[in-house]
């Protein structure tokens, strides 16, 4: 810490709870704070409640809601659904997108993809755009060997050649902009055809843009300069709509502290901080499990040891899985909410079932979930009139003790969870199932029968995207140890790990906070990327090397910029290859001994079960990896133990 007076503050806001870890002056050095995170009753933004919360104990006086002095306060991270939930919520920006004419429907027709092939009413899910316009502008990409007919030729930093067959006609576009304008279209996503390797008619369109006055322009040539317009194109679009979300949200959160030199950082995608002027909707989606990832990754794994990891954080609302062996799993195309990113993430698989999914009885089978009884008004048993949900089967089946739980419910928030609430509505869905097991001539179930029906029934959903991130890309589940974190997870682990065939499970120190204290321990990231075209061969490596060193330096300065050292700087290079005639690519760290085929065909090898022989690989991208260490959390001493036993349940 800078100094002993200061705090640091690392917040997870998730669906149901916010989780705070706080280093704070004096013994014992921190503070730990869930609280719901939408209690609109006692507070508008859980966030900002907690950190006035533990301010105001050190401080001995009450601190107003609104508006208090944070000249006290070094640095606040923070993971956030925000992002998430306006993207499937559909409560981003006001958005226009600009693309080449003649491809004014290509982002809503996608990729034709059949996820529900049977489903006899397909509905396709609304593009985040509202009004397109198409921009009467082309370029082609030439042959190596073309002559090219045009002398309008331009050298690409891809290493391609392109002849500009039409360039856009400003004048044109300011006219066909101005009605967007009027209208109240904020953002714009510009995606123009081959933009990714020659992005000069995106750049002239985007300045126009800003000069009449549109708040947020978006160049899909900065956003993801890769090829493949669809996700390239929807990977814009998203950011163009959920960016000034984001600023809205970060603005109203700077406006609550009177002292605006705080450091305020958040948690993309990928596993890295970034401060918040660099915060971009595409990076956001999975910024609140990301943190647990994190934290599971550098308080869990051990270097000498090397046993794989795979992370199981359970939630009031979702479940996240995910695995480390070492080094970060990133997914760089994923998709959400029928929308296609091409944005590096972290490898996270999510399920809706969490601690507060909902429980239903429907055609004679118990379902969990995928609805939730959110933070507010919750399961039955938070005393605020919810639904039934998989906490109150556990606590019914005393998986989970009250005298444990935080003492935030009911109209004061000082009561504990109502266990008798939460029995007579368990037995109120149970005459229901024995009614149906009756007409069935089945036996009756008791009332731990039927909880304990509904968690296998939750453990099952939440095994399967264990197996797929593992299993399934060809690891041994077995040889892996279950790390157990989240709000939820204690309550299944052992369960799963068992379903699993795993004989170890983990459970770190801040389980339930994991996510929150994942983001004291992260760094600070900056990613650098452009397109290639090359072959990957000895006469390449030179104009590879070349090509990532200068990203290098224009990373090394960036951080340099935001006060870190050259010691405190690592970089990663990677290769995003693919073999010829394929469209299945691999991100490729660099190898110790410089060999990126071998490499390439090793991972090729235990995903796919083959290796590709007789055919190029191709080098379609570069991409570079800059991080700066940030300090790590003071260490925190264990308590000893004194010999009493803690009280039986």
């Amino acid at each position: 810490m800078s100094g002993p007076d200061k705090f640091r503050f690392s917040i997870d806001r998730g669906g149901t709870f916010t989780d705070i870890y706080a280093e704070v002056p004096g013994e014992p050095g921190y503070r730990v704070l869930k609280l719901l995170s939408e209690n609109p009753d006692h507070y508008p933004d859980a966030s900002i409640e907690g950190i006035r919360r533990i301010l105001e104990e050190f401080a001995g006086r009450p601190l107003p809601m609104g508006n208090f002095d944070s000249s006290s306060v070094e640095w606040v991270r923070m993971g956030t659904t925000v992002a998430t939930n306006a993207l499937l919520e559909k409560k981003g920006a006001r958005t226009g997108l600009l693309i080449t004419r003649g491809f004014g429907d290509l982002l809503a027709i996608g990729k034709q993809n059949r996820p529900r092939l049977f489903d006899l009413e397909i509905k396709k899910p609304k593009p985040v755009y509202e009004t397109v316009l198409e921009i009467d502008e082309r370029i082609r990409v030439l042959e190596k060997d073309d002559p090219a007919a045009s002398s309008a030729t331009v050298s690409c930093i891809s290493g391609d050649r392109v002849e500009i067959l039409k360039p856009p006609n400003l004048k044109k576009i300011r006219g066909e902009l101005a009605p967007l304008l009027a209208k109240g279209i904020e953002s714009l996503a510009i995606v123009l055809m081959h933009s990714y390797i020659y992005p000069d008619h995106e750049i002239q369109i985007g300045e126009l843009a800003r000069e009449m006055g549109f708040p947020q322009v978006v160049l899909s040539s900065e956003t993801m300069p890769r090829i493949k317009i669809v996700d390239r194109g929807q990977t814009a679009c998203v950011d163009a709509y959920l960016t000034p979300h984001i600023r809205k949200y970060l603005n109203g959160f700077r406006d609550r502290f009177r002292n605006p030199r705080t450091d305020l950082l958040f948690m993309q995608s990928d596993g890295g901080l970034v401060r918040a002027n660099r915060f971009k909707g595409c990076h956001a989606v999975f910024s609140g499990p990301a943190g647990g990832v994190v934290g599971y990754a550098m308080t869990a794994f051990n270097p000498d040891i090397k046993q794989p990891l795979i992370g199981f954080d359970m939630g009031g609302t979702s479940t996240d899985v995910s695995r480390f062996d070492g080094e970060y799993d990133w997914v760089h195309e994923t998709e959400i909410s029928g929308i296609h990113l091409q944005s590096p993430q972290l490898n996270i698989q999510t399920v809706a079932a969490g601690g507060g999914s909902r429980l239903f009885f429907k055609n004679g089978m118990l379902g969990v979930g995928p609805e939730s009884s959110g933070a507010y008004p919750g399961p039955v048993c938070y005393r605020n009139q919810g639904f039934l949900s998989l906490t109150d089967a556990n606590l019914l089946l005393g998986h989970l003790i009250p005298g444990y739980f935080p003492q935030i419910f009911g109209p004061q928030q000082n009561l504990p969870l109502d266990s008798e609430m939460a029995r007579n509505s368990f037995e109120t869905l149970l005459e229901e199932i024995n009614s149906n097991q009756r007409n069935h001539g089945l036996p009756e179930l008791n009332l731990a029968e039927a909880a304990q029906g509904f968690v296998d029934v939750a453990n099952e959903v939440m095994s399967r995207p264990i197996r797929e991130i593992s299993v399934a890309r060809g690891h041994d589940i077995r040889k892996h140890v279950l790390v157990c974190f989240g709000g939820a997870g204690g309550q299944h682990a052992c369960a799963i790990a068992r379903a699993l065939g795993i004989s170890k499970v983990r459970v770190p120190r801040f389980a339930g906070i994991l996510s929150a204290y994942g983001l004291a321990l992260a760094d600070v990231v900056v990613e650098k990327q452009e397109p290639s075209s090359q072959t990957l061969h000895p006469d390449s490596h030179s104009y590879l090397n070349e090509r990532l060193r200068l990203l290098e330096q224009e990373a090394v300065k960036e951080l340099e910029g935001e006060g870190f050292a050259a010691h405190q700087i690592t970089v990663h290079r990677y290769l995003d290859l693919s073999v010829q005639g394929t469209d299945t690519r691999l991100m490729i760290r660099e190898p110790e001994d410089l060999n990126y085929e071998q490499a390439f065909r090793e991972q090729y090898q235990r995903e796919y079960g083959f290796q590709p022989t007789g055919r190029d690989i191709l080098v379609e991208g570069i991409r570079l990896r800059a991080v700066g260490k940030t300090r790590p959390p003071r260490p925190i001493p264990v308590p000893q133990k004194t010999g009493t036993p803690r009280p039986k349940p």
